[in-house]
């Protein structure tokens, strides 16, 4: 006998009274079961929602860390690449320099990948109620000065030469930072065997910095000791416009001005820079009468101007802010001192927007280089101001560590740059790399970058902080 029928059960005095109530029991259980059943099936279940939303950001997060893995992958692939390359010595310069750009590109998509894995790990909460008014654009129309006001600039520059900008900022962020301001110019480099780069004139204006490109008329990939490039002389770039004859690269000037029109974005663009000196396969002469990559005489002016016109013709010199940098007079073979010579140089105040320097604190190799900025650019900055009345741009600075003279250097800039006779420098541009090279036949390493030393930090960082309406700078992200 069952343990009800013996002795009925503890919710009912007896034994019939237990079975309907087992039964009733049994129904309620039953009706439960079956309005669970159809909760947890429906659609509409907020715990299915829940599952699904976890569902799809699993599968949204497994996605963007496959593809952050991918492009870790390939940035090792690249480097191991890279590094390869150069102990083996077996790629060109130009194949280095094609591994090194896409080494920095791909370094930059996988920051964005970066973070974009840490956004979908801590995906935002869906607000309680709704809006009440539209939310803004996601993207503001990206507002750049003209090129009037660039050349015209309330405050000065302060550019920034580093090793990858504006290619990838990791490194141009971080000299920022250490200073304690963010540089408002970038400066970068680029040969004719490139295209317009827009994307990375876009991503300057996007943080608010000017863009200036020096545009060397040779390979990007050249040595800087390569003097001779036979296909990118200054007759073939010029041609014979008198007898019809297009120069060998009017088809890429044109296409490159097109693209610049097409982005609508001003920049700055140093041509052929250092032109007085004799280094560069676009230099006349070597200072000893001998022609270089076959120069001619007043050559370079007619390049320049032959440049500047295709540029007109394709409606790109109202965003180019051309400038025309020779370097300072100094070290330059004697010949190439002279007034005369310098005047052959300049291609004319029509098509010429900016004039411009490189000068360097170099070591000691003079006996009268007293380690001043008046040493350094005196001479030249008057040579400039002879030729023309155009603002005047420092377009690429630097200071070396050898011989102990950086800190008074630094100083004596920024205490030059605050006397009324220079108020027409709008700004200048550090080189903020440590290069070593052949220096009179012997290998040696200059270390130009603005934190080389603490002391040298401290000197930039109390020099541009210190100098008042000068630089307007903000603070570094």
């Amino acid at each position: 006998m069952s343990l009800i029928r013996r002795t009925g059960s503890w919710w009912s005095v007896t034994s019939t009274r237990a079975r309907w109530t087992a039964v009733g029991a049994s129904v309620l259980v039953l009706g439960l079961l079956t309005t669970s059943v159809i909760v947890w099936t429906s659609p509409a279940n907020p715990i299915n929602e829940a599952v699904a939303a976890v569902s799809k950001e699993q599968i949204q997060q497994d996605k963007v860390l496959a593809e952050r893995n991918a492009l870790l992958s390939q940035v090792i692939a690249l480097q191991k690449q890279l590094t390869n390359s150069k102990l083996g010595l077996s790629a060109s310069k130009a194949q280095l320099a094609t591994i090194q750009q896409q080494l920095w590109s791909a370094q930059g998509a996988l920051d964005a990948a970066q973070t974009a894995s840490v956004a979908v790990k801590a995906p935002a909460r869906k607000p309680t109620s709704k809006p009440t008014s539209k939310p803004a654009a996601v993207t503001a129309a990206l507002s750049v000065p003209t090129k009037a006001q660039i050349m015209a600039p309330t405050s000065r520059y302060f550019g920034l030469f580093t090793d990858q900008a504006p290619f990838n900022w990791a490194s141009f962020n971080g000299v920022g930072v250490k200073i304690g301001s963010q540089p408002n110019a970038v400066g970068y480099f680029g040969g004719w065997d490139q295209n317009f780069r827009g994307d990375v004139v876009k991503a300057a204006w996007q943080r608010n910095t000017l863009p200036v490109l020096t545009w060397e008329s040779r390979p990007i990939g050249a040595a800087n000791n390569q003097i001779e490039a036979p296909a990118y002389s200054l007759p073939k770039i010029i041609g014979d416009p008198a007898a019809g004859v297009p120069g060998d690269f009017d088809a890429y000037l044109h296409q490159y001005a097109k693209d610049i029109v097409a982005s609508g974005l001003p920049l700055g663009i140093r041509l052929d820079h250092e032109m007085n000196g004799s280094w560069y396969p676009w230099a006349e002469d070597n200072g000893k009468g001998t022609a270089i990559n076959g120069n001619r005489p007043g050559d370079y002016v007619k390049m320049w101007q032959h440049v500047h016109d295709i540029f007109e013709q394709e409606g790109a010199n109202s965003l180019v802010v051309w400038v025309w940098a020779p370097n300072i007079v100094n070290n330059l073979p004697a010949a190439h001192k002279a007034s005369a010579y310098l005047d052959g140089l300049y291609p004319g105040d029509k098509y010429v927007d900016v004039v411009g320097l490189s000068g360097y604190l170099r070591p000691a190799y003079k006996p009268e280089n007293n380690f001043t900025f008046d040493y350094t650019f005196g001479a030249s900055l008057k040579e400039l101001r002879r030729v023309t009345s155009k603002p005047i741009l420092l377009a690429e600075i630097g200071a070396s560590e050898t011989g102990g003279h950086k800190v008074a250097w630094i100083n004596s800039l920024f205490a030059a740059l605050a006397k009324p006779e220079n108020k027409d420098i709008i700004g200048f541009s550090w080189f903020n790399l440590a290069v070593t090279t052949y220096t009179e036949g012997e290998l040696a390493t200059n270390d130009w970058r603005i934190e080389s030393r603490p002391e040298s930090l401290a000197a930039f960082s109390t020099g541009l902080a210190g100098a008042g309406d000068n630089f307007i700078l903000k603070p570094a992200q």
